[in-house]
């Protein structure tokens, strides 16, 4: 029986993981980790809750002394905990720096010293960089573009060493660009369903020809679980299987699910450093533990933006104002300090 530790459990892809987990009878407990930042919300967890195996805890990943007493009443961390959007780290990429590199070296460390079995570190394939052609496979060079990207590459080499130095069982994932219900509405896929359900314009970058792997959050979670019980100590694992798409194709699936025109389109210049292509081989996860993705493109685009039809009340008070500014986060030495449990 496997005592897990979820980091960033009340986020998008954290909170379908703990109910994915919650759903296995050999797991005793599972305690979400989580700072609630803008992006995290305990409403996502939602009927989780009923499960008494559920214990959240409302704190930050670089708590030294919240972490060292959480790692020591695990057996098993997956840290999903991250600041994840690229718009963001361009305006500012400290906080990005802190969270995402000192964060998870404050997680192996204590993971470490506490002998945890098994620690996944869930990254994303926007470390190889952009790609021209061809497709990255675990052993590809890490060439991030952003400050998020270089951040989570940062972070994945931080894991890693912990695995060569100490011997910490670490595995990493990196999978493609996820969607699915509940995701905060910054990402293009529920910012424009939640712009195109209110009669709203949408905006597309560029000519719209940059090109991202869509995998369903459901199947990325069941390629973390898989490295999670299964995973070899010391190996990334890329995962994928989802549908390549310029962003002017998926703005016309998106279009045509939300009763919408190309009249609700507006074209605007490029982002900076935006990457044209992303593309993994996703070969290994698939022969060596099983994993095949499950969920069709576009009727799990079709069902995600049916989901934001019928909750409104999830998203509607995130768009009222613009985004809120980025906290930075406190390194927190104080040991006496309790952590905050609901």
């Amino acid at each position: 029986m496997e005592a897990v530790l979820v980091t960033g459990g009340a986020g998008f892809i954290g909170s379908h993981f703990v109910k994915r987990l919650l759903r296995s009878d050999d797991i005793a407990k599972v305690t979400v980790l989580d700072a609630l930042t803008y992006a995290g919300h305990i409403e996502n967890l939602g009927e989780a809750f009923l499960d008494p195996r559920l214990t959240f805890v409302r704190g930050n990943i670089l708590d030294t002394a919240l972490v060292e007493s959480l790692a020591a009443a695990h057996t098993v961390i997956v840290h999903f905990a991250a600041e994840s959007h690229v718009d963001r780290s361009l305006l500012a990429g400290g906080p990005f720096v802190q969270t995402n590199v000192l964060g998870t070296q404050v997680l192996a460390d204590a993971a470490a010293r506490h002998g945890v079995r098994r620690f996944v570190h869930v990254s994303t394939d926007e470390v190889y960089g952009p790609l021209a052609e061809g497709s990255a496979t675990e052993d590809f060079p890490l060439l991030p573009s952003v400050p998020y990207a270089a951040s989570k590459a940062a972070s994945d080499l931080v894991a890693l060493s912990y695995f060569r130095t100490y011997g910490l069982p670490v595995c990493v994932t990196r999978s493609s660009n996820n969607y699915g219900p509940a995701q905060y509405p910054e990402k293009i896929i529920p910012l424009f369903v939640t712009r195109l359900v209110r009669g709203e314009k949408v905006t597309l970058h560029g000519g719209g020809q940059h090109v991202r792997n869509w995998l369903h959050v459901e199947d990325n979670c069941q390629g973390i679980e898989l490295v999670m019980r299964s995973g070899v100590p010391g190996e990334v694992y890329n995962i994928g299987g989802g549908t390549d798409l310029t962003n002017q194709e998926l703005t016309g699936m998106l279009l045509r699910v939300c009763g919408a025109d190309w009249d609700a389109v507006t074209y605007i210049p490029d982002r900076q450093a935006n990457d044209i292509r992303y593309s993994m081989v996703w070969s290994k996860i698939a022969d060596t533990l099983g994993y095949q993705p499950t969920h069709d493109l576009a009727e799990g685009i079709a069902r995600t933006a049916d989901w934001y039809r019928r909750h409104p009340e999830r998203w509607a008070p995130l768009v009222r104002s613009p985004l809120p500014a980025m906290p930075s986060p406190r390194v927190t030495l104080d040991t006496g300090r309790e952590p905050q449990h609901v």
